[in-house]
């Protein structure tokens, strides 16, 4: 069982910067690969970016690729977005994901993929 949880969220004019941490509970938090995925008011949930497990690997949604970055600290068991240039189309709650993966570079895109997910964290970007 892993628990994790997300901080760093909050209120940012357009074109500022925001840097979210998923921080997982237990052991053996190098074996998962790890993603972050939001959720806008009235729509489905959406993938962002996701990154291996041996930290080698990432992939991002075309809609953050050049404005935001994964990256991980596997002995502080954190996964971070950073998120530059927001835009108020970037509004919306962020939520970290993982599953364990044998393969050392996967990383999913598929929600349905990702076992374990946290609660969510608010980013709001003004305008």
């Amino acid at each position: 069982q892993v628990q994790l949880v997300e901080s760093g969220g909050g209120l940012v004019q357009a074109g500022g910067s925001l840097r979210l941490s998923c921080t997982a509970s237990g052991r053996s938090f190098g074996t998962y690969a790890m993603g972050w995925f939001r959720q806008a008011p009235g729509k489905e949930r959406d993938f962002v970016c996701a990154i291996s497990r041996n930290n080698a690997f990432t992939t991002y949604a075309d809609s953050v690729q050049g404005r935001f970055t994964i990256s991980r600290d596997n002995a502080k068991n954190t996964v971070y977005l950073q998120m530059n240039s927001l835009k108020p189309e970037d509004t919306a709650v962020y939520h970290c994901a993982a599953v364990s993966r044998d393969h050392p570079y996967s990383a999913p895109r598929a929600e349905s993929e990702y076992k374990y997910w946290g609660q969510g964290t608010q980013v709001t970007v003004s305008s």
